[in-house]
């Protein structure tokens, strides 16, 4: 779920951004006074030397070339603007992007999610509190810092700033339907109107020194993988549409159009995706991509050669799809126009306002809940991309205790090269999913940290060690956290790991109806946790691709999250419950889970499903406190080291990695038996959480005549 500024970052920012908007819609504003208007300290701006302001001289002449371009009406503007908004996004509303697509970065400096306002006179960047450090470092002093939940809202700012009767511009492309229609609604409360800018004026500001946009090839992601055709994925795609009286769908994630199309691309960092647009109607399928992708495998492969029939593919220019819209729209009744939904954030605001507002069905892509549900092909691979995947983080672990007792000296950039380098040599590897986080010691705290030159440290013996990463394979994609010790823990750090272990436990063995939100699934996680009285700041799971995103909907793991999705069989989840203390050290532990059906059918006729881990790599036994598991928790972590000496071992014996799984087979040692040791607390504790993983399953054949609970 998890970036790490690449992936945790964006979810929690999408996921406060939503709030942020949605929490400020009110049918009466009141009016809020300057001093109300408190914003994030910026100490180091009260104390700013000259040469700091000088290394950040850049950063202040592109906003004053940017209020240039807002004063000034040209052919790519029709009217002054007295506010600017500058989202985060592409026109895909990605979740990584490429450097050409960088907008906010440029403009602030500020490398993470966000969303700022700049006015004629003053300059705001709203974040989350956990990148108020990153903004402090990287942000010179002509910008004000708010954070989400603690400070004033974007409109609130934009209403103090302005006086009725203003216009705030904004790039209708970059931000999502949904986000541009609730801040037009706030903003229109206080007279002032949200307008659109054809051209984004940061691009105007960036000239020449743009990056060009990437052009990379585009592959076909063969069927033994994919384990579907494409055509048909398109035919149930059409059933659902035509379900719900539709003519045609735009999509416009670029995962989606991946995915339904079998194809993979690299214009994206981690994520196997090229830009493009994608109509499907009942009668035709039309790709909008940069045309320099067009080779004779893909026109084959989307059968383009002579298309016509409804089961072919027109392939037209990126930028064509914008007059399509208007022209194939006179021949719909009704189009579905993708709206947010959990990590997607939907269609642009440009792509909503090119279709007639009549015509438009706002709802979540349908391709979600195709996506999301493996087949079997895609469930072999992805098992199979993780027994590769475990044995690139043994290896690279392995190599590291062998040379840090040999006197090397290993920093946190290191050794995240280090496991970036053992998985890109595994067999079908496309490199890494996210970008990978090494955390020691006190920076281990940080539940949202990623290595920069400014906290870096090196690794020791002294503190605990968490490495999060993952892997692109062209049959999977993995996300896998382990926290590892490289002297001796001191008895905290075995507490705390001990207890998030057994929260990872819980969820793993657990079994459940198929209706239960995943939200009440987030408490068994949390449960050994809270009971020392904290509970980790993120939600503990989500969904994840197959060779594609690491973090797609619909499954968003949290106590706080309102969700309308249930696990399906077949779902793969990453679920990763953690333990942070600040400036002092954390633990975190990941593993994916499959989504099972075992069979069993409640009187109410739902199945019952349970979980399957697919992630085999090695816990760190010197961080276990065995005398805090039950019986049933340890003879869980003895099969799961069975299964990891079976299916992680025979790889690494294939591949001769021989050092790899002598320090494989010393990891997963068998734990004794605490039933040996006579009845305790141990085996109370056993027999309350069997009770609890299966009370859900006897309280429902219980109740046959109810379906109040479903």
């Amino acid at each position: 779920m998890r970036e790490n500024i690449s992936r945790v970052a964006t979810m929690l920012w999408k996921r406060a951004t939503v709030l942020l908007l949605a929490s400020t819609i009110l049918i009466a504003i009141p009016t809020v006074s300057a001093n109300q208007l408190r914003s994030a300290p910026r100490l180091k701006c009260l104390s700013q030397s000259r040469e700091k302001i000088q290394d950040n001289i850049t950063l202040h002449h592109r906003l004053t070339a940017l209020r240039n371009e807002m004063r000034t009406r040209s052919s790519t503007q029709t009217t002054e603007v007295d506010a600017y908004v500058i989202t985060y996004y592409d026109d895909h509303m990605s979740d990584q992007l490429m450097e050409s697509d960088k907008r906010l970065n440029f403009v602030t400096g500020f490398s993470g999610p966000g969303m700022a306002v700049i006015t004629l006179r003053s300059a705001a960047l709203w974040i989350d509190k956990w990148q108020h450090e990153q903004a402090e470092q990287e942000l010179n002093c002509n910008w004000k810092v708010f954070l989400n939940d603690e400070h004033a809202t974007i409109r609130e700012w934009i209403a103090n700033e302005l006086s009725p009767e203003s216009r705030v511009g904004a790039d209708p492309h970059v931000i999502p339907h949904g986000m541009w229609h609730s801040l037009e609604r706030q903003l229109g409360l206080h007279n002032i109107k949200l307008i659109r800018v054809p051209r984004n004026l940061v691009d105007l500001v960036w000239g020449s020194l743009r990056p060009a946009p990437k052009s990379n090839s585009i592959k076909v992601h063969p069927v033994r993988f994919a384990g579907e055709r494409w055509d048909s994925k398109v035919a149930k795609l059409r059933s659902n549409l035509t379900a719900h009286r539709c003519d045609a769908m735009i999509v416009t994630s670029l995962t989606e159009v991946a995915y339904i199309l079998n194809l993979r691309g690299s214009d994206i960092p981690y994520t196997p995706v090229f830009k493009a647009y994608l109509i499907v109607s009942n009668r035709e399928i039309i790709l909008y991509i940069n045309r320099t992708h067009l080779n004779t495998g893909l026109m084959n492969h989307l059968k383009s050669h002579n298309c016509h029939n409804e089961y072919c593919v027109q392939v037209k220019d990126y930028q064509d799809v914008w007059r399509d819209l208007r022209t194939l729209s006179q021949h719909w009744k009704r189009v579905l126009v993708p709206s947010a939904d959990v990590f997607e954030m939907g269609a642009s605001e440009a792509i909503y306002s090119a279709t007639p507002r009549e015509l438009i069905l706002n709802k979540p892509s349908p391709i979600i809940l195709l996506r999301a549900q493996k087949n079997e092909i895609e469930r072999q691979g992805m098992m199979r991309a993780h027994i590769r995947d475990a044995v690139a983080i043994c290896e690279a672990l392995s190599h590291l205790e062998k040379r840090f007792i040999a006197g090397d000296d290993f920093t946190e950039r290191s050794l995240a090269r280090e496991i970036d380098r053992s998985r890109k040599i595994q067999d079908l590897s496309e490199g890494a999913s996210f970008k990978t986080v090494v955390a020691f010691g006190p920076n281990s705290g940080d539940p949202y940290y990623t290595i920069n030159n400014q906290t870096e440290h090196e690794i020791t013996e002294d503190n605990v060690l968490i490495i999060d990463s993952g892997g692109q394979y062209h049959d999977g994609t993995t996300d896998v956290a382990r926290t590892i010790h490289l002297g001796d823990p001191k008895p905290s750090h075995i507490q705390a790991y001990t207890n998030v272990l057994i929260g990872l436990i819980r969820m793993s063995m657990t079994s459940f109806p198929e209706n239960l939100k995943p939200a009440e699934l987030d408490a068994l996680a949390r449960g050994p946790v809270q009971a020392n009285k904290y509970s980790f700041p993120y939600g503990s799971g989500h969904s994840i691709g197959s060779y594609l995103s690491v973090r797609e909907p619909p499954i968003s793991s949290s106590h706080t999250a309102k969700q309308r999705h249930n696990f399906r069989e077949g779902y793969f989840f990453a679920y990763d419950p953690g333990y942070y203390i600040p400036s002092d050290f954390g633990i975190r532990l990941e593993n994916v889970l499959e989504v099972i059906d075992t069979g069993t059918v409640l009187p109410s006729g739902h199945k019952f499903f349970s979980f399957q881990d697919v992630t085999l790599v090695p816990f760190e036994p010197k961080l276990i406190d065995n005398e805090m598991l039950s019986t049933t928790e340890v003879k869980w972590i003895n099969d799961y080291n069975a299964r990891i000496r079976q299916l992680v071992g025979d790889e690494l014996k294939r591949k001769q990695k021989m050092d790899a799984f002598y320090w494989m087979m010393n990891k997963t040692r068998n734990i004794p038996d605490p039933l040996h040791s006579g009845t305790d607390a141990r085996s109370c504790r056993s027999l309350i959480l069997v009770l609890s993983v299966t009370v859900a399953n006897s309280l429902h054949r219980l109740l046959p005549a109810t379906n109040a609970f479903y």
